[in-house]
Parts: structure tokens; C-alpha cells; sequence
């Protein structure tokens, strides 16, 4: 349920990276798949932050840090 998100930017920079250089290969104007994709990050950013919610208290800050750290509590402290 928490995370750094460190996974999921770099499982989305590798698909819009793969995506865009297929649309180029294919034909697409590489400026226009730059501008589509700067589009959708912003639309992103602001589905991100409307479902985030801020980080409060040592707790909280453990239990992201466990999960970054494989759901290792020790490591996680």
C-alpha cells in the first residue's frame, strides 16, 4: 500500500521511453511524441497527488521505509 515509488517511475520512464521510440520508428513527428507525452505526465502528476497523502509521524515513516527495504522491519527503522 506505500512505497517510495522508485519501482513504478522506473517501470513508467521504460514504457514511455519504449512507447515513444516505437511511435518515432513507426513514423510519428518526435517533437509531437515529446509534447504528448509532457501532457500526460502532467495529467498524471495531478492523479498522483489528489490520491497521496502526506507522510505524519515516525510510523508512517517506518512502515514507507520497511517497504522500501523488501517489507524488512529491521532494516526499515
Amino acid at each position: 500500500m506505500a512505497g517510495d515509488g522508485t519501482t513504478t517511475a522506473i517501470i513508467l520512464a521504460r514504457e514511455m521511453i519504449k512507447t515513444g521510440m516505437l511511435a518515432v520508428t513507426f513514423g510519428a513527428n518526435p517533437v509531437l511524441v515529446k509534447k504528448g507525452m509532457d501532457m500526460t505526465v502532467k495529467e498524471l502528476i495531478k492523479v498522483l497527488k489528489k490520491n497521496s497523502f502526506p507522510v505524519k509521524g515516525k510510523d508512517d515513516i517506518k512502515a514507507v521505509a520497511s517497504i522500501s527495504a523488501g517489507n524488512d522491519d529491521l532494516l526499515g527503522t
